[in-house]
This record gives structure tokens, sequence and C-alpha cells, in this order.
């Protein structure tokens, strides 16, 4: 009969954790999210989800922060008028930098990172990744959402109620004790 390795200090196997993140990290957000797994005997692998930018929304948000005055007086803007193949090829490109910065940074910190641009919703990505490499957490990097947050649908809630393994949310650009006292820009208390 063989014998199953399911402590994590065996250095049997891998700990694998899935990384949902917005934006590129930076070297302080890679040695944090290191700094979880610091104890771990078996080599951790982080598996980096980042969704890809989404182009349309750029143009609708753009045109979205013109006021209603400006848009009652100014000429109906085509679509035609922007080069939503340009954007969308901007986009790309600047999600797969931010995936490479982000695999090179948990490198640096001494992880071992794989990573993706994703296409697919968020949290549904982040679900089949879970199951994909077995994975034993998930952490969820993001800005501070305080809308979306206080009504619950930021990713972080959404992944809870979806997946079965624990779910940690980090503030990206803030250290632990930035985010637990408050003093960052992260919310607190939601």
């Amino acid at each position: 009969m063989s014998e199953t390795h399911d402590s994590i200090h065996d250095g049997q196997g891998t700990y694998d954790v899935v990384l949902l993140v917005e934006q590129a990290l930076s070297a302080a957000d890679a040695a944090q999210v290191r700094s979880l797994h610091a104890e771990i005997e078996d080599p951790v692998v982080y598996h980096v989800l980042l969704p890809l930018e989404d182009a349309a929304a750029r143009v609708e948000a753009s045109l979205g922060t013109l006021g209603t005055g400006d848009l009652m007086a100014a000429p109906a803007l085509a679509m035609n008028d922007v080069d939503i193949e340009a954007l969308r090829k901007e986009c790309a490109d600047h999600s797969h930098a931010d995936l490479t910065t982000t695999l090179a940074a948990l490198e640096a910190a001494g992880g071992t990172a794989r990573g993706l641009v994703t296409s697919e919703p968020p949290v549904e990505a982040l679900a089949a990744m879970v199951s994909s490499v077995d994975a034993r957490e998930a952490i969820i990097l993001t800005r501070s959402h305080v809308v979306a947050e206080f009504f619950h649908l930021d990713w972080t809630s959404r992944a809870r109620r979806k997946l079965g393994v624990p779910v940690l949310h980090l503030i990206e650009h803030e250290n632990f004790d930035e985010q637990a006292s408050g003093q960052g820009e992260g919310v607190t208390g939601l």
C-alpha cells in the first residue's frame, strides 16, 4: 500500500497557489506574497492569472468621462473614429507586459511562477485554474475597489462563494502593516 504525502512540510509534491492580479506586481508585492509561504517545505508554485484589459471598456470609460452637457453640445462620436483593433492590440500588449513583470518579480523573490493572460471572466478563470492545478489556496491582489467591495461584488467575495480553498485578498502596493492598520489606501473593515 502506498503512502500519500499530504504534508506541506515533507518536501514531496508541490504547494500550488493561484494568484489573480489586476496589474503588474511590484517587487514589494512579490516579496509579500512569497513571505506567506516561507515556512512551507514543499516547492511552492505560483500560477498567475491576469485578466486581459478590455479595449471596448476603455473606450466606453473614456466616453463616460464626458459630462452630459458636453455630450449634448458635441457632435456624435463615431466608433469608427477609434481604431478598436489597435486599441485591442495595445491592451493585449500591456497585459502581457504586466504578466512578464509579475512573473519576474515572483521569481526574483525566490518563487517559481507560471502565468497567463485570460479573457475569461476573472473568477471563472480563477476557479478553473484552482481546479486544474489542484491548488491549495488562491490569492487575489487588487487595487482598492470601494464601491465593489461595499456591495460584495468584488473578485474575492465571488471567489469565496465559488472555491473550496482558502482565498486571501491583498491590496497591491501596500505592505501587511499598511493593510492591517488602515494607513494605506486599501479598504478596511468591510
